[in-house]
């Protein structure tokens, strides 16, 4: 049975720490992409062939340099039940195609589950660091730390023209995704978001929602993150969203300002009755739990709800997914048992003797 503490809690530790422009940035995350030679692509590998990525990959004893970046766990998925499956999908430590599609798949999770290496996903190897706030430099230095460990022991699949070869044609170069999770409530509420997003994607960069590709952008929460993978260096691709994250980033600030000085008391009406119907609400549906947290959020930013805490937001903003909601009441629901779970959970966390 693997070690399952990763889906007993909400909120992993690594998001705990504190960082600039963390009201906005909720957290950066860099992905690398590898797969090692001579075996085809995990999506057209036999069993065999995944079974021997999965023994070459895992053999824990190899990557000894890990150990100087803390303690890690080996997790089978094929020993993971579906629930727990789907609960690390909503903490972000696995990817939907690793947890429903993968053959011999498995993920190896640092103790703060800063660090997921997946393997055999739509790729051999996949690295992924994640970081609280706006530290997407840090998250690549990491990530790149772990790639050289794992680049010493095996021989990826490398092409002097077109770089790392990878399953998706859209990742093939640096193999490199780089995204920050951006909680952007003003710049809809001022009706600028369509503008500033329609500029991100001018430069190279796309906008997702929180669980990646095919995902809904709710309860105003953006993944800004490249686009681009070849031809361009791997400098080149974080620099290119650190600078224009940094400007959005000053966007919404000005978009909240303004909404300050020109809607104070709009604001504050809107804010806190969301506050409210969070506190009271007998059912939530999911969408609404996200714009009411939203609201929340953003009043806690702007200093009219007190209280209550950021890490308070994040982790109702796992908890309240369906299989986090499951897993913790221990039975499966139907939409509307959820939705009246959902609001109960909320209810208790909001309640002051919780903080």
């Amino acid at each position: 049975m693997p070690n399952l503490r990763f889906t007993e809690k909400a909120l992993s530790d690594w998001m705990l720490g504190n960082a600039n422009d963390s009201d906005i940035a909720i957290s950066s995350r860099v992905r690398v992409a590898r797969n090692l030679q001579h075996i085809p692509f995990p999506l057209l590998a036999t069993s065999e062939q995944s079974m021997e990525v999965l023994d070459r990959l895992s053999d824990m004893e190899k990557y000894d340099s890990l150990k100087s970046l803390g303690t890690f766990y080996m997790l089978p998925l094929d020993d993971i039940a579906p629930l727990d499956r789907k609960v690390l999908v909503e903490k972000h430590l696995i990817s939907p195609s690793l947890a429903n599609e993968s053959e011999h798949g498995a993920v190896i999770l640092s103790e703060d589950e800063s660090i997921s290496i997946m393997i055999n996903e739509e790729d051999h190897l996949r690295i992924q660091c994640l970081y609280p706030g706006f530290q997407v430099r840090e998250a690549w230095e990491k990530a790149t730390v772990i790639d050289d460990i794992f680049e010493a022991h095996i021989d990826y699949a490398f092409d002097d023209t077109r770089g790392y070869l990878t399953s998706c044609p859209t990742n093939v170069g640096t193999g490199l995704r780089a995204s920050v999770m951006m909680h952007l409530p003003a710049l809809v509420m001022t009706q600028q978001i369509n503008r500033i997003l329609s500029a991100v994607s001018q430069v190279g960069l796309t906008v997702r929602g929180i669980y990646g590709e095919g995902s809904e952008a709710v309860g105003n929460i953006f993944q800004i993150s490249n686009q681009i993978t070849l031809g361009q260096t791997e400098s080149e691709i974080i620099d290119n969203l650190h600078s224009v994250v940094l400007q959005i980033i000053e966007h919404e600030k000005n978009a909240r300002e303004r909404l300050l000085k020109e809607s104070k008391l709009r604001m504050t009406d809107r804010v806190r009755r969301s506050y409210g119907i969070l506190s009271y609400a007998e059912m939530l549906d999911s969408k609404e739990a996200a714009q009411r947290l939203s609201d929340v959020r953003l009043g806690m930013d702007l200093g009219i709800i007190e209280g209550t805490s950021t890490s308070v937001m994040n982790e109702l903003n796992v908890m309240t997914q369906p299989g986090f909601l499951q897993k913790t009441f221990g039975e499966a629901m139907n939409t509307e048992e959820r939705d009246v779970y959902r609001a109960k959970l909320i209810r208790e966390k909001l309640s002051p003797q919780q903080h």
